[in-house]
């Protein structure tokens, strides 16, 4: 048997005049669009991995405000199970001059309903629901998050 390791990642939704932005990216072979997210590295929180992520695939610096909520979602193409905390942040200044990251096409700004149109393009059913929920109101504060460590 295997070992079972889950993924986990943050996501950050960020709005701004009715537009919501996105990543598009390559991966697996395909161009996909997904809010800025990605895995936490070791020695980060939560909120930092959600900052640093924005940043190296937007270059917007962001301050997370709240927590929107927890995601779970295991991929068919890669079998993997990822574990997602989804933040609300508000977008402080873009460095329009910063090189992406690797697999980075572009950052894009769409309505929920252009994203609802592309729906065959998101790189998993969590980027629209993280939509939804931020529209729905569902907010959390960052407190509920409790770190540790020696």
């Amino acid at each position: 048997m295997m070992d079972w390791y889950p993924h986990a990642t943050v996501a950050v939704i960020v709005e701004k005049d009715g537009k919501f932005l996105l990543i598009e990216e390559h991966s697996s072979g395909e161009v996909v669009l997904n809010q800025p997210a990605g895995h936490i590295e070791e020695g980060e929180t939560f909120v930092q991995a959600a900052c640093r992520e924005t940043l190296e695939e937007s270059a917007w610096h962001v301050k997370p405000s709240y927590l929107i909520g927890f995601y779970v979602y295991r991929s068919g193409n890669n079998n993997i199970t990822y574990h997602r905390a989804c933040f609300y942040a508000e977008a402080i200044k873009h460095d329009a001059g910063r090189p992406l990251d690797d697999g980075i096409i572009q950052t894009v700004w769409m309505t929920r309903d252009e994203v609802a149109l592309n729906k065959h393009k998101l790189r998993c059913p969590m980027v629209l629901q993280c939509i939804d929920d931020y529209i729905a109101g569902k907010q959390y504060p960052l407190e509920l998050i409790h770190e540790y460590s020696n």
